[in-house]
């Protein structure tokens, strides 16, 4: 049992004895710096049902846990806050246990149930670009939480292989491509494609100038411009079959997966299954007969299907055009069903997708439980706010987006940039050096991402973010190779975790913050988990660093005399090191030995 539940329990049972109530709840939370103590008691919560002065309350609770628990040594009442001071045997036991466990934080393997993540879900018209970033990072990030948190996780994405902007990018290269290749251009498949996009907006932009110098008005000549009759005509053959648009549609999205799958090596992220828009997007037209059945969706006179939300505070939904085809709404409902179907096991379904699309996951939510399924309890839109430079919006059909690959060659070189004016890597050779560029420039990319709130805009700054002091990647590597030089100078037989210490250790203040922040990381885990918040992991490890900074700074490790201590000093150290790698694997982040 963790020291809060016990607690609990005993303050519950202080107060029925002293006086006769029982309290549902008990309200604890770690002590404010600038107080002694280790846990405080919130008194207040319990005058709704004791009466009396709430210092007083708290004054006899904390004589009553003084004698009563070991684990308590004193107490003082600042107000209605009773602060606990928690015995060194208890955090040195607690140590005891903990260093041993090598899943520390983590809850046994798919014991909580199953969830599928879906993120990425990218274009097949242009490669992978910073925005795209925010969206993988988070998702896989929360999928390695909520496997930490003893889930079973399938981690997919929906690639949206099929549409007009698709058909876009086939037709520039048709027109200009004089049969390039990713091999004969010596550029990778989704960069090329993407090149190809950017060229059909030009042409189609000067298309549109030239009908408009000619006397057409502007909304007729962006419908009318060739450029975009084409792609739409390339698209109905598509969609007919045509075996010469199949053909090329096949080829050019080749070429774009390969460069995907590279990107996706790069930064260190995978999936378990993959669908694709192509073979869902007529899914959901047979679910819309069934919900006409129930009486979930209505009829209008001119053949469409639609959904009247307007008692949830909501609007009406079309789910069916009147030609019968469908909208991206039915395809998500097929899509969701076709999921749960092929995985029964499944409890839930996170959708990483960007805060544009709320209101359309909103929707879908609520007819999946209007329709019955029981698991729409258990579905979650992972909403994320967009990611901005400091030179302002990108836009992918003008060719102003950053480039993922780009951007990690970019954060790979600032590394460097970085490491070498600091002078910390001259016994590296060539090789090892690019190596951990490439880690630190990767880390200090996917931090900065990921130690935002999900819901919160981002301005990044790649300087900014390599930064090796603060609250970055880089300062949280450069801590763990700091301890990782400690044990190889301790003495090894000092550094095995397996080993129970004594218990009668008097503990330096600095040691007992450090032991409280390890202590800590079970809840932050499950906390992440529940809340699909890779920061809190990400704060959590900078707070837990900067703790054993200090630490590092006041207190002697490897110079302590007393073998005992010097004993417990170099195992906490190491299990600070163990805590600070699985966090960062969480986030995805590499943490290097030496820096």
């Amino acid at each position: 049992m963790d020291l809060n539940s016990l607690l609990s329990i005993r303050v519950q049972e202080a107060v029925s004895t002293l006086k006769g109530v029982d309290i549902p709840t008990v309200e604890l939370q770690p002590t404010r710096k600038d107080f002694t103590g280790d846990i405080t008691l919130v008194v207040f919560p319990m005058l709704r049902y004791i009466k009396g002065n709430p210092e007083a309350i708290g004054r006899e609770i904390g004589e009553y846990l003084k004698k009563h628990v070991d684990e308590v040594d004193d107490f003082n009442v600042i107000k209605g806050f009773l602060n606990l001071e928690i015995s060194d045997r208890y955090y040195v036991d607690a140590f005891n246990v903990v260093k041993k466990d090598a899943r520390f934080g983590f809850h046994k393997e798919e014991s909580t149930g199953s969830v599928m993540v879906e993120y990425s879900s990218p274009n097949t018209n242009k490669p992978l670009h910073l925005g795209h970033l925010r969206n993988i990072l988070l998702g896989y990030s929360v999928s390695e939480i909520l496997k930490a948190a003893g889930k079973k996780v399938y981690k997919t994405q929906i690639i949206n292989d099929r549409g007009i902007h698709i058909c876009k990018s086939m037709l520039a290269w048709k027109k200009f491509g004089k049969g390039e290749t990713p091999e004969s251009a010596g550029i990778k498949g989704d960069k090329l494609v993407g090149n190809y996009y950017v060229a059909f907006d030009k042409a189609y932009k000067q298309e549109v100038s030239d009908l408009i110098a000619g006397g057409m008005d502007k909304e007729q000549a962006e419908k009318q411009a060739p450029m975009l009759v084409e792609a739409q005509e390339m698209l109905r053959k598509w969609e007919s079959g045509d075996p010469e648009i199949v053909d090329l549609w096949k080829t050019m999205n080749g070429w774009v997966y390969k460069g995907f799958d590279e990107t996706y090596r790069a930064m260190g992220v995978d999936f378990d299954e993959l669908y694709y828009e192509s073979d869902t997007y007529l899914l959901g037209k047979d679910v819309v007969q069934k919900g006409l059945d129930q009486g979930v969706f209505y009829k209008k006179p001119d053949g469409s299907v639609w959904i009247d939300l307007t008692e949830d505070g909501l609007d009406e939904k079309i789910v069916l055009r009147a030609d019968g085809t469908a909208v991206y709404m039915t395809q998500d409902i097929g899509t969701a069903i076709m999921r749960a179907e092929n995985h029964p096991e499944i409890e839930g379904m996170v959708y990483t997708v960007g805060n544009e699309q709320d209101y359309h996951f909103k929707v879908l939510f609520l007819i999946m439980k209007k329709l019955g399924y029981s698991w729409a309890d258990q579905l979650y839109h992972l909403s994320y706010g967009m990611v901005d430079l400091p030179s302002g919006k990108m836009k992918s059909r003008e060719g102003t987006v950053v480039d993922a690959d780009d951007l990690m060659d970019e954060m790979a070189r600032t590394a460097q940039a970085i490491s070498m004016e600091l002078g910390k890597l001259d016994d590296y050779n060539e090789e090892e050096k690019q190596a951990l560029y490439r880690i630190i420039g990767l880390g200090a990319l996917k931090y900065y991402i990921l130690k935002v709130d999900p819901r919160k805009r981002i301005l990044f700054n790649p300087e900014e973010s390599v930064d090796f002091q603060g609250n970055t990647g880089p300062f949280v590597q450069y801590t763990y190779a700091r301890i990782q030089s400690i044990l190889r100078k301790a003495d090894p037989k000092e550094v095995q975790l397996k080993e129970t210490l004594v218990t009668a250790i008097e503990l330096h203040p600095k040691e007992r913050e450090l032991l409280k922040g390890l202590l800590l990381f079970p809840e932050i885990v499950d906390n992440a988990a529940e809340q699909y918040s890779p920061a809190l992991i990400a704060n959590y490890t900078y707070d837990l660093v900067k703790e054993f900074n200090s630490f590092y700074q006041q207190v002697s490790i490897l110079g302590e005399s007393d073998s005992d201590k010097r004993r417990f000093r170099v195992q906490l150290t190491a299990k600070i090191g163990e805590v600070i790698a699985s966090a960062f694997g969480l986030l995805g982040i590499q943490v290097p030995d030496r820096m």
